[in-house]
C-alpha cells in the first residue's frame, strides 16, 4: 500500500440508538466522542441509528407484505397477457 494516502484503520464501537447495543470492531470511521469498553480501554464511539440488532429482518420482526392483491389490481387494470 502506498503510505500516507490511506485512513487510519482502527478498533471503534459502534452503538445502535434504537437498541442500545454496542458492537467493537474495526473500521476506518474517525469519531471525536469515546467510550470505555468492557476490557477497560478507550474507543471512538460511532452512534448508527440501526444495526444488525435492532434491523426487523435480523431481528426476525420483519413483516410479510400480501402481494397478491398488486398482481390482481395489475391484471385488472391491464389484463392477463
Amino acid at each position: 500500500m502506498k503510505p500516507g494516502i490511506h485512513p487510519a484503520y482502527g478498533p471503534v464501537v459502534f452503538r445502535d440508538s434504537a437498541s442500545g447495543t454496542a458492537f467493537l470492531t474495526r473500521s476506518t470511521m474517525a469519531s471525536e466522542r469515546t467510550i470505555a469498553w468492557e476490557d477497560g480501554n478507550t474507543y471512538p464511539l460511532v452512534d448508527v441509528e440501526i444495526s444488525s440488532a435492532s434491523h426487523p429482518f435480523s431481528t426476525g420482526t420483519a413483516r410479510v407484505l400480501d402481494t397478491a392483491g398488486r398482481v390482481e389490481r395489475f391484471e385488472l387494470r391491464y389484463g392477463a397477457r
